[in-house]
């Protein structure tokens, strides 16, 4: 049964958000954001597993790409994470893809039916051409979301190292991954809005996954970005202050 189905009478918080006042309303959402980050700890061993497979399967080939896939909120996550990896670590762009559900147009709008449409998302997945080289990350609050989950299969017969992120224990996208991280962050205080906790935790996670994926790689040493790209006047100013570290 969805969130949306969800009788007031199963309704998991003592009044829902609209039936508090400002200052508790607050602080249950504060409550809860903690919450989806503690998700992240009940899957240390297999984010473990999951960083060490990426970086060695990045570091085998000079042509092995970072490759998001994701619909709505999770996949716009997707984007904000990939898409600073080029200027923070010099990740280069052209080992870096996203199939996101709706295209670009999905980034500052909603593209309806977008997340259900598998047509669109064969068609993507077959114009990437994945390799064996590649890593996939997919996304999704639910798990089961048509567009990411027929990416995912169609990656998982070319070899690439897919992985699943989700916060369903029941979901599909599992069965179909080398590995899946599942932050369980349960309901949501606005039933069925997984761009709340459900999208803080995938954000958080994603954040710890590329960053350590890109440390093992050696994009970072002595916790300095030693390999960023000044893209502005502040990085410029940013890696100027590095290398005078570097001299230390």
């Amino acid at each position: 049964m969805t969130n949306e189905l969800k009788t007031e009478k199963r309704y998991p918080y003592s009044k829902p958000i609209d039936k508090l006042k400002l200052n508790e309303a607050i602080e249950l959402m504060i409550k809860e954001q903690k919450h989806s980050i503690s998700t992240l700890i009940e899957n240390k061993k297999i984010l473990d597993e999951v960083i060490s497979n990426i970086s060695s399967k990045l570091s085998c080939s000079s042509e092995g790409r970072l490759i998001y896939t994701g619909a709505g909120t999770s996949g716009r996550i997707g984007v904000q994470d990939g898409i600073e990896l080029y200027p923070t670590f010099g990740w280069p762009k052209k080992r870096l893809n996203f199939l996101i559900s709706g295209g670009k147009k999905a980034l500052y709008s909603t593209v309806e039916n977008a997340e259900d449409n598998i047509s669109i998302a064969k068609r993507m997945a077959n114009k990437i051409k994945f390799t064996n080289k590649d890593v996939l990350i997919a996304i999704s609050a639910s798990g089961n979301t048509p567009f990411t989950l027929e990416v995912l299969k169609i990656a998982s017969t070319k070899k690439v190292l897919t992985i699943s992120l989700c916060n369903n224990w029941n979901c599909i996208m599992k069965q179909h991954s080398d590995f899946s991280v599942i932050l369980d962050t349960g309901e949501e205080l606005v039933a069925g809005s997984t761009r709340l906790k459900a999208g803080t935790s995938q954000k958080a996670c994603l954040n710890l996954i590329s960053t350590l994926v890109m440390t093992k790689l050696g994009k970072v040493s002595n916790g300095l970005m030693v390999n960023m790209i000044p893209t502005n006047n502040k990085l410029k100013i940013r890696q100027k202050k590095i290398n005078e570290m570097k001299k230390l």
